[in-house]
């Protein structure tokens, strides 16, 4: 089970607070992750008691449910409930998804959620991005060209061009697949991480870009491109089911091809 990162010098508590669900038939209980730095006291898990028969199927309904009925200060990120936005990307029973497509039924047991592992935790579930939004603008994600555009023409790519990008952009950086994977867990400061390094391949593939070898310039480095050892959770965990591991591995191609 992958671990969240906890505040410095602080540890876990044994006890938190129970929410009953009174009068409810059919009861499903939530341990939920719960730090607020304003308030002083250590990182604990607070019980959820949710009537599955009022609630929604998904685990975001059952936070929904939490924040509106039991406990407003429960703190999570979400926006568009349909599995694009990647908002609501958490730690679920040991394993990182989105709580909108995550069905209960699913879980087995008590649920236990987490922050997404090893991130700075803001409050409660919402974890600190700061650092991977700087990888991903650091991968200069837009179209790169260094010849004119035809004039009243768009870039125009073939049929097979285009779908060379399918598995690509998909991505919702929710960064579940980089938060699952041990070699961002010790060098995040340095490898850039399934995610960002997708996203990078997504413009290597793009036929209509440039600047090819100043990207993979960029990505010849031991630890932004390299400490990538394909043991796959990043696959296993994409809720989009994209794999990471195999646009890493067509950049470490893109290197060597260019080294003959």
């Amino acid at each position: 089970m992958a671990e969240f990162r906890l505040p410095k010098n602080s540890r876990i508590e044994k006890s938190g607070t129970v929410h009953k669900a009174e009068g409810a038939t059919s009861v499903k209980k939530f341990k939920v992750y719960r730090y607020n730095p304003d308030s002083g006291r250590n990182p604990h898990f607070d019980t959820f008691e949710i009537d599955t028969e009022k609630c929604g199927p998904m685990v975001l309904d059952a936070l929904i449910k939490m924040k509106s009925e039991q406990d407003s200060s429960l703190t999570f990120r979400r926006s568009c409930r349909e599995g694009i936005c990647g908002s609501c990307s958490m730690n679920m029973n040991g394993k990182n998804g989105l709580a909108c497509t995550t069905a209960i039924e699913d879980l087995k047991g008590d649920i236990t959620i987490t922050p997404l592992p090893h991130m700075e935790v803001i409050k409660d579930l919402v974890p600190d991005f700061t650092h991977f939004y700087a990888q991903y603008a650091s991968i200069e994600p837009w179209l790169k060209t260094k010849t004119t555009t035809p004039s009243g023409k768009e870039r125009l790519q073939s049929p097979e061009e285009r779908e060379k990008l399918d598995g690509l952009y998909e991505c919702i950086l929710c960064a579940c697949c980089s938060t699952s994977c041990p070699s961002y867990w010790w060098n995040s400061d340095k490898f850039l991480g399934p995610a960002i390094l997708l996203q990078a391949y997504r413009w290597l593939a793009d036929s209509r870009d440039e600047y090819t070898g100043e990207r993979l310039d960029e990505l010849e480095d031991p630890f932004r491109l390299y400490r990538c050892h394909t043991i796959m959770n990043c696959a296993n965990a994409c809720p989009k089911g994209l794999s990471p591991a195999r646009a890493i591995a067509e950049i470490k191609k893109l290197e060597a091809e260019r080294q003959v």
